[in-house]
């Protein structure tokens, strides 16, 4: 008998999948050394010069079509392969290899390839080996050139299915629009990987960084595709199915039910108004944010134009950026973090210094402020698009006075600089912080008075709390906002900002766990910002209470002294005070649902 299996690896895209595996082996093709002769030299160049020529043309027509079909965020990667093709750097190479090796045009691209490939690979950093796939794309591409046409390994997908890979490139997964692909997972990448955003903007279920699955998947097994959790069930029992196929038809009855709710106000049924704002990483997801009802975007995390591009964005890109996404923002508030990067998120130059304890060193504001000419340029392009909208500067990691005020200085100098050149911006923009380490918690009060507004980050709060390494399998168990600790941080900081009468939200994934959404509402948030996907789901529960049932929820939850306890209570309460909440996995299930 054969047995149920489950895989564990990273979410990048929301939604449950039943169906059978569809194996994408789309293995390298080998390309044997031979020699030429020396007159044979310029006709190979010539020859490697139309590979190059037709594959830019190729690139020019995708980036029109992705630009169409799945938005511009998409097009941009399609973009990024066409300045690699004119980045001399790459072709002279290449050009060197046919006259120095006296080899041919493809085994001078397989050869080149490899060596940047290899480059990529050996960096520390997640963001940066990703960029493998684009190397193997664009090999791929000129050899098709050089070597001739060869069909896809897709067009034998003749059936709905979910689609398994080592690694997918961005234009294999491009090519999924409009093919039966139920959803897809892969050994490689991670939740900055092109394949993740293609996947986010086709809305279907993904999961990847899976380690070794696709040798063990075979065409036509059963398998189940959980975009929620980050895992896959092969060869699922028929308890197993019957459960998934359950959450499924929940989802579907409740995606319509919950269509009703957007243009509703998230309101209880005591009048009392709570903001629901949207976490996003690129500017056309603010139309996902509208159309799941969103009151705005409480969280921009503007690093990822940059950890999705090869080089540092200028000003005039990132001005583009942000006012795309405050002119599709309807009016609606948008609050850009400035770059969050280290830790977890590197640059190219970062990555090739590679720090011994990277979430305790050089990153977020840290970094902003060692790099200041950088922070400038940041800091002028979210001003001038301020002019565009209403926005909101929030600075990340603060720990200290002195960086906010450096900070704050710098912002200052910029505005100045801006005013001189006639340049229009919202002068009185409201400047804040993400309060996400213990210290800067336990002094919200004394910052209350240098911003406008704080933002609970729960996801580095825990973390810096409780000592446990969120990126961590190991120490899961340990990471959790039910935490006696983490919540007493939380209404220290919703305190402060009482006393000082500055608002208070909370971005963290914790604001999207329906479990603990009356938890944060008697505590006194009103406002939440969470993955856009969650939106309508917390709606509901909103207009399903009273702000009276959520405080004594809260009151009871703060006075266990174990993680388990309050936990165990949440659950418990949630299920009893809003069931419907909890019909089946109806709650885990997103809009993305085959």
């Amino acid at each position: 008998m054969v047995r149920m299996e489950t895989f564990k690896g990273i979410a990048v895209s929301p939604g449950l999948a039943i169906g059978q595996v569809f194996v994408l082996d789309d293995v390298r093709t080998r390309i044997p050394r031979r020699s030429i002769p020396l007159n044979a030299i310029e006709h190979e160049k010539h020859r490697f010069a139309d590979a190059l020529s037709g594959a830019k043309g190729e690139l020019i027509e995708l980036s029109a079509q992705a630009a169409e079909r799945l938005g511009s965020e998409s097009a941009k990667i399609f973009d990024f392969h066409q300045l690699m093709l004119r980045d001399r750097s790459l072709t002279l190479p290449i050009e060197g290899r046919i006259e120095r090796d006296r080899v041919t045009a493809e085994y001078a691209v397989q050869e080149q390839f490899r060596t940047l490939a290899d480059m990529f690979r050996g960096m520390d950093n997640e963001t940066f080996r990703t960029k493998v796939d684009d190397v193997w794309d664009l090999e791929r591409r000129l050899l098709k050139h050089l070597i001739g046409e060869h069909r896809s390994a897709l067009d034998r997908l003749d059936r709905p299915a979910i689609v398994i890979a080592r690694d997918l490139t961005p234009t294999q997964t491009a090519s999924f629009q409009g093919k039966p692909v139920k959803g897809f997972a892969t050994d490689l990448g991670g939740l900055t990987s092109h394949t993740a955003i293609f996947a986010r903007a086709l809305q279907i279920p993904a999961v990847v960084g899976l380690d070794g699955f696709s040798d063990i998947a075979e065409d036509g097994d059963p398998v189940i595709l959980d975009g929620e959790r980050g895992v896959l069930i092969l060869r699922p029992d028929e308890h197993t199915l019957e459960s998934y196929r359950e959450a499924i038809e929940i989802a579907r009855r409740v995606a319509v039910s919950l269509a009703s709710l957007a243009e509703l106000p998230a309101q209880t049924t005591d009048g009392t108004r709570v903001l629901l704002m949207g976490n996003i990483e690129f500017a056309d997801e603010m139309q996902v944010v509208i159309d799941q009802g969103g009151d705005g975007v409480g969280l921009f995390r503007t690093e990822f134009l940059w950890l999705t591009s090869d080089h540092e964005p200028t000003e005039e890109e990132q001005y583009q950026h942000y006012t795309r996404c405050l002119s599709l923002s309807r009016g609606r508030e948008v609050t850009f973090r400035t770059f969050d990067l280290g830790a977890d998120k590197y640059t190219q130059e970062r990555a090739e210094d590679p720090e011994r304890n990277p979430f305790l060193g050089c990153r977020s504001i840290r970094y902003c402020l060692q790099n200041v000419p950088m922070f400038k340029r940041q800091l002028r392009a979210i001003l001038r698009a301020s002019a565009h909208g209403r926005s909101r500067i929030m600075f990340p990691l603060i720990t200290d006075d002195l960086e906010l005020r450096q900070a704050r200085i710098i912002c200052k100098d910029v505005m100045e600089d801006l005013e001189e050149e006639g340049i229009p911006f919202d002068a009185s923009v409201p400047i804040g912080i993400m309060v996400e380490t213990p210290a800067a918690a336990l002094m919200a009060g004394s910052y209350a008075g240098e911003v406008s507004f704080f933002s609970i980050g729960t996801n580095d709060l825990i973390q810096y709390t409780l000592a446990v390494d969120r990126t961590n399998e190991k120490v899961q168990n340990l990471y959790s906002a039910a935490h006696p600790a983490v919540l007493k941080l939380v209404k220290d900081v919703i305190r402060a900002g009482r006393r000082h009468n500055i608002p208070v939200s909370l971005c963290g994934e914790v604001a999207g766990d329906t479990h603990y959404t009356l938890l944060l509402m008697g505590l006194g948030l009103r406002t939440l910002s969470v993955t856009p996907s969650r939106l309508p789901f917390l709606k509901r529960i909103v207009r399903s209470v009273d702000i009276q049932t959520c405080e004594r929820l809260a009151r009871t939850a703060c006075s266990f002294e174990s993680e388990r306890q309050v936990t165990a209570y949440l659950r418990d309460q949630a299920r009893k005070i809003i069931p419907e909440a909890f019909d089946g996995r109806s709650v885990e299930a997103g809009p993305g649902t085959r």
